[in-house]
C-alpha cells in the first residue's frame, strides 16, 4: 500500500509541480512501489482525451488549448525529484495538427538537458498514422518507444472505437525501421473477452514487427460505466503467457495481475540493452 517515506515525499513534490501523472489519473495499483523507487509516469497534453476507450479511467471530451510551458515544468520537476527513470504518456490529442508530438519531443529534450542520467521512456498514441509526428518523437532520443496494442484483434474495435489494430502494429514496425537502436514495447490487457489462442496470436503479431518488450496485465474495471471484466486470470496463466512470450523472442515479458505499461520499466530497458547492445 502507498505510504512509504519515499512515496509521500514524491507525492508532496508533485502536488506543487502542476503536472499530472497517469499513476493517479488511471488509478494504477502499483503507485506505491514505483514512487518509492523514484520512478514515475507523467501524463502530458492535459487531462482530457479526444477518444473514449471503454476501459480507460481518463476523462474524455474536447480539450481546451495547449500548454507550451509544460515541457519546461516537467524537466524542472524531474530534476528536482532526481528521478532515475521517467515515463511520459499522454491523452490522445486528435485535435492538434501534430497530435502532440512536439510536446513529447520537447519534454524529452528538457529532461535530458537538466538531468542527463535520467532515462526517458515514452508511451505514445498512434498519431492517426502521421509518421512524421512519430519521427519527431523518435529523433528526440527516448530510451524506449512504447505503444500499447491493448487487446486482441477481434475485441479491439469494441473497446477502442477510434483506434486501429493494424495501424498500431505499423507504428511499432516503422519505429524499429526508423531508429533500430531504440527498443520498442507494447502491452496487452487480459479479461476483455479474448481467448487464450487470441493472446498468442497478438503476441505473434507484435513479434512479427520486432517488438522487443511486452507487458501483460489484468484489466480492472474502473467504474460501472466502463466495459465489464470478462474474467480474472490465475497467476499460473500469467506465468504461461510470460514463458510463451520469451519463447517467441521478446527480450523481456512482464506478465501478472497488476502489471501495467511502466511496471519495472528500468529492468525491461536493461534487458533490451543487454541483447541489443
Amino acid at each position: 500500500m502507498p505510504g512509504s517515506p519515499g512515496f509521500l515525499d514524491l507525492r508532496q513534490k508533485l502536488r506543487t509541480a502542476e503536472l499530472s501523472t497517469v499513476c493517479e489519473e488511471a488509478h494504477c495499483p502499483n503507485i506505491g512501489e514505483c514512487w518509492d523507487r523514484k520512478s514515475a509516469t507523467f501524463m502530458i497534453l492535459g487531462e482530457v482525451c479526444t477518444r473514449a476507450c471503454r476501459y480507460c479511467a481518463v476523462t474524455s471530451g474536447k480539450p481546451l488549448g495547449l500548454d507550451l510551458e509544460e515541457p519546461g515544468r516537467l524537466g524542472r520537476t524531474v530534476e528536482q525529484l532526481e528521478l532515475r527513470y521517467a515515463v511520459i504518456t499522454s491523452v490522445d490529442r486528435d485535435d492538434l495538427p501534430d497530435g502532440g508530438a512536439w510536446v513529447f519531443a520537447e519534454s524529452i529534450r528538457q529532461i535530458h538537458q537538466r538531468l542527463p542520467a535520467c532515462e526517458v521512456e515514452v508511451l505514445i498514441p498512434d498519431f492517426q498514422g502521421h509518421w512524421d509526428d512519430l519521427r519527431t518523437v523518435l529523433d528526440s532520443g527516448p530510451a524506449v518507444l512504447n505503444h500499447n496494442i491493448e487487446t486482441v484483434r477481434r475485441v479491439f474495435k469494441s473497446v477502442r472505437a477510434k483506434g486501429d489494430y493494424d495501424l498500431s502494429l505499423e507504428l511499432l514496425k516503422i519505429s524499429t525501421q526508423t531508429h533500430p537502436k531504440i527498443p520498442t514495447k507494447s502491452g496487452i490487457m487480459v479479461g476483455l473477452g479474448e481467448t487464450r489462442e487470441e493472446i498468442s496470436q497478438t503476441m505473434a503479431d507484435l513479434r512479427a514487427v520486432d517488438v522487443d518488450l511486452l507487458t501483460v496485465g489484468q484489466y480492472l474495471r474502473p467504474s460501472k460505466a466502463h466495459v465489464e471484466m470478462d474474467r480474472f486470470y490465475h497467476p499460473s496463466e500469467f506465468k504461461e503467457i510470460e514463458e510463451e512470450g520469451l519463447a517467441l523472442g521478446f527480450k523481456y515479458v512482464a506478465s501478472g495481475p497488476l502489471v501495467r505499461s511502466s511496471y519495472h520499466a528500468e529492468e525491461q530497458l536493461d534487458a533490451a540493452r543487454g541483447v541489443l547492445a
